[in-house]
């Protein structure tokens, strides 16, 4: 199961990829292309050339989990496509994954409580 707590690791990779690719594919292009170790636990976004397309692989300690969704009647909003990969919070995933604009999203700044006394 992905539960996109506040300790998961959520890399995007900027560029599209092919999405004829499965699980062992993506495996392969998490640690080709981005560097990084597809069952540290963290989940890998990718993106179609069609920006109405996402796939994400996580591994859940138990096996591979490949999650695949296209969104109808509307596009992803996507980070500028660059070489390499990108970290999302996950409150930002959360918005790229309903198709709302990630890039609005804002941590909210925490507050020094103030002493009574």
């Amino acid at each position: 199961m992905i539960a996109p707590g506040a300790d998961l690791k959520i890399y995007v990779a900027t560029r599209p990829v092919d999405f004829r690719r499965g699980m062992d594919g993506l495996a392969l292009a998490v640690q080709e292309m981005l560097g990084l170790d597809p069952y540290c636990g963290a989940a890998f976004v990718f993106r179609a050339k069609r920006a109405d397309r996402i796939k994400i692989l996580v591994w859940d300690r138990t096996g591979l989990v490949l999650v695949h969704k296209r969104l109808e009647g509307s596009k992803f909003v996507w980070p500028q496509v660059r070489d390499g990969v990108m970290r999302m919070s996950p409150a930002m995933f959360a918005a790229l994954f309903e198709g709302l604009d990630w890039r609005l999203v804002r941590p909210e700044r925490a507050r020094r409580p103030q002493l009574a006394g």
